[in-house]
């Protein structure tokens, strides 16, 4: 199992900034650029053809039902820093990863690695096949360690106590490489003569002589 833990001189100047970062965003701003697309940030768009809204949450991804939002605060963090987790079958320590960053109130995305392409995807994105996996922001964790996770979600700025409303609906872990629609079918073949129905034996001759086998039916 690896670990990456920060120091702690690190540490102090990424707390800071941090909450400097918190200090100064006043507003979110939800941006619809001339395309349709909506984004979400603390700043002001410089694009005048944008048009920006504050809201007071931004929508998280995978909320149950329009409205399903998070409140303001944790949906900066997790808009700044994402947290994601990989998990597999039979995976105590995946579990164990699921169930603190769901009852710490963590919003987070769920991928699987079952599959030999899920594998092989892994190993590209993380150069591990080791489970769990998980990101915060670009900080990367192999393996599952309480202490250590607790310490990213809390530089990051992650609320120790869960503030997930309860409308709130996790969304539902997906594979990280998706399948492959399966191929049709190939047509049945054609029934051969091996296969075809046997033929009728013939009847036995009424005058006691053999009967006559012109097709040369083995029997």
């Amino acid at each position: 199992m690896r670990k990456n833990l920060l120091s702690l001189p690190m540490l102090a100047p990424m707390v800071v900034l941090l909450a400097c970062a918190g200090a100064q965003a006043q507003a979110v701003y939800r941006i619809v650029g001339p395309d349709g697309k909506v984004t979400f940030s603390d700043r002001a768009p410089a694009d005048p053809s944008a048009r920006p809204t504050t809201t007071g949450a931004a929508p998280a991804a995978g909320s149950a039902g329009a409205g399903a939002g998070l409140p303001l605060e944790l949906s900066r963090v997790a808009q700044r820093f994402p947290v994601t987790l990989y998990t597999g079958n039979d995976c105590a320590p995946c579990s164990s990863a699921r169930s603190f960053l769901v009852n710490r109130g963590i919003p987070f995305t769920e991928r699987t690695v079952n599959s030999n392409a899920d594998i092989d995807a892994l190993q590209a994105a993380s150069g591990s096949s080791t489970l769990p996996f998980g990101t915060i922001g670009a900080q990367r964790m192999a393996g599952f360690s309480e202490g250590e996770w607790a310490q990213y979600l809390d530089v990051a700025g992650y609320p120790k106590q869960s503030q997930l409303p309860a409308n709130y609906r996790r969304p539902a872990a997906t594979p990280l490489v998706a399948a492959a629609p399966a191929a049709p079918a190939p047509a049945a073949a054609p029934a051969s003569d091996a296969t075809a129905s046997p033929r009728a034996r013939p009847a036995p001759s009424t005058d006691g002589t053999a009967p006559t086998n012109p097709a040369g039916i083995r029997f």
